[in-house]
């Protein structure tokens, strides 16, 4: 992904405010807001550091797991039919429902 920063199994947003002439972004992929600014790239990345070592060491003091980009679980509705008609698939194919839903998924994405 483009106009992204990585540091420690997080990635972060970069955009530009022209009226404020800073860079600024967040931390994607979970549900805490984590925010950084700068007015150059190496102010930003140092910000973009300092504000996930700021998260983990207060998810530390805490007692809680951070939180990590995205965990792998989500939930996908369907109808009742299309959920049976995977179902006796994934049976017959002597697959599990996840994995056919995951291979799928990842069919898509080939194919993208």
């Amino acid at each position: 992904m483009e106009n992204t920063l990585e540091y420690k199994g997080y990635r972060g947003s970069v955009e530009y405010s022209t009226p404020d002439r800073v860079f600024h972004g967040k931390v994607i992929g979970i549900r805490s807001l984590v925010s950084y600014e700068g007015t150059d790239v190496d102010s930003l990345e140092r910000d973009f550091r300092e504000a996930v070592d700021d998260y983990l060491e207060l998810c530390n003091r805490r007692g809680f797991a951070p939180e990590k980009e995205y965990s792998g679980l989500f939930q996908v509705r369907v109808s009742p039919e299309v959920h049976q008609q995977l179902a006796i698939k994934a049976e017959s194919s002597g697959k599990k429902l996840n994995t056919v839903v995951s291979e799928a998924l990842a069919h898509y994405i080939a194919a993208s």
